[in-house]
């Protein structure tokens, strides 16, 4: 008994950490964000035949999923940088200088790109271009101070080969397929035929989806979906309480980095991942 109570001890005193070392690596992971809908209206029983539905079958249902904030922008924003950096509206441009999760992968010798539907040309900094809109290209506002341009890439660039995505990648569909002023049907359309083949591929390549929103209607006190997809994901819904900060700080988790803004705050998205 001499012997075990050290063992025991360490145990003790190392579990915490353990627990927080059980959240997987993937090699990829990308980010879809999508426009202005509440859980109820996207997981409405009519949309059952819906690629959503199934993704949400084939993954992990976050069930209490909430927006930060309204409008659009400052989600986007709080997502990214775990601060909605002070902005209430949709204004554009902004400019800011503060850390955030591109470089803070970047930093850590990881690897990070959004690729936007529409966007005119790599770097662009536009406002808006036909359906492209700035406000949900979080990228583009530290773009020349803390970011260089190729981070800010079209969607047109998402590369066939999937090996060669970044570590992390968002995704963002431009307002004809975000469901912002295109429908349910377009937008889960739009996700069938270019994000299933990433979605498949992810299964057999240690990578993960997560399929988000911005914010809601206005009517379900910001309720949203968030659905993960991965080989690392048991199937099933999770009651689990999280935000935009609880994603932020789930994804610098999978990879050991410093949380950022409220992201300290919250806790990373537990209990949907396989033992490993």
């Amino acid at each position: 008994m001499r012997h075990l109570f050290p063992t025991a001890l360490l145990a003790l005193i190392l579990a915490p950490a353990a627990y927080a070392e059980r959240l997987p690596r993937p090699d990829h992971v990308v980010v879809v964000i999508e426009e202005n809908r509440g859980y109820a209206q996207n997981m409405d029983k009519r949309n059952n035949a819906s690629y959503i539905h199934a993704l949400a079958k084939r993954g992990a249902l976050l069930t209490e999923s909430y927006a930060v904030s309204h409008p659009s922008q400052p989600n986007y924003l709080a997502l990214f940088s775990g601060a909605t950096q002070g902005i209430t509206s949709n204004a554009c441009p902004n400019t800011f200088n503060t850390d955030n999760l591109a470089s803070t992968l970047l930093d850590a010798g990881f690897s990070f790109a959004s690729f936007s539907e529409s966007l005119p040309a790599t770097g662009d900094l536009s406002c808006m271009s036909g359906a492209y809109q700035r406000k949900h290209n979080p990228v583009a506002n530290w773009q020349g101070t803390r970011l260089p341009a190729k981070l800010n890439q079209r969607f047109a660039d998402f590369p066939q080969d999937f090996s060669k995505l970044p570590t992390v990648s968002f995704v963002i569909p431009d307002q004809n397929s975000d469901m912002h002023d295109g429908s349910f049907e377009a937008a889960d359309e739009w996700l069938k035929t270019r994000i299933a083949p990433y979605v498949d591929w992810a299964f057999k390549h240690n990578s993960l989806l997560i399929l988000t929103w911005d914010e809601d209607n206005y009517h379900e006190d910001n309720h949203i979906v968030t659905l993960l997809v991965g080989p690392m994901v048991k199937p099933g819904s999770s009651p689990q309480r999280i935000d935009h900060y609880g994603v932020l700080r789930t994804l610098l988790d999978f990879y050991g980095l410093p949380a950022l803004g409220a992201s300290r705050d919250a806790e990373a998205i537990k209990d949907v991942w396989k033992q490993h």
